[in-house]
């Protein structure tokens, strides 16, 4: 999926978000979303430092950079505040099966919209995209067993699961959606 024309991430939108590149005035909302144990009890198991954010903020831009796709920002519409990021990304996870070189789907949103039903939408418009952009490619995501949340945003867009594996010794669900 090397696309090296694309640089940074294409601006697209939900009803209700704006899907955009990182800026760094997002930086310190990007630190309170991850440093909740609410968003990172599934995602890593443990809230983040800044300096990992700030590691994991750089990546951003690189994901766009190198492989023409990545994780944009989720900026709500009608507040104009970071809520949260989605998109695709390959981080080249030692796992079994390997999902190397295909397109990994992720979200993550604050606590303040969660139950809202942002994640369906989000999620569901950012493949739109990645349908057009994959050109009939499967995607993939990882999900925590007990993430339920997650996995019903996952099934609504599409996706199915195809084994349950271990990733860094903890169970985890992998699933698989072709457009």
């Amino acid at each position: 999926m090397n696309n090296p024309q694309a640089t940074i991430a294409p601006v697209i939108e939900t009803q209700r978000t704006i899907l955009r590149a990182h800026r760094i005035e997002d930086f310190d909302a990007y630190v309170a979303m991850w440093s909740d144990p609410v968003v990172t009890r599934f995602i890593g198991g443990k809230p983040r430092t800044r300096e990992e954010s700030w590691m994991r903020f750089l990546r951003h831009a690189g994901l766009w950079s190198l492989l023409g796709y990545g994780f944009w920002a989720i900026e709500e519409k009608a507040t104009g505040r970071f809520v949260g990021e989605a998109g695709f990304h390959d981080l080249k996870r030692d796992m079994e099966p390997s999902i190397e070189g295909i397109p990994e789907a992720g979200w993550a949103l604050a606590p303040a919209v969660h139950g809202s039903g942002l994640a369906t939408e989000i999620v569901s418009r950012v493949h739109v995209w990645g349908d057009e952009t994959f050109r009939r490619t499967k995607t993939v995501c990882i999900i925590d067993p007990e993430n339920t949340a997650s996995q019903n945003v996952a099934r609504k867009c599409g996706y199915s699961e195809v084994t349950r594996t271990l990733y860094h010794d903890a169970p985890t669900i992998l699933l698989e959606r072709r457009p």
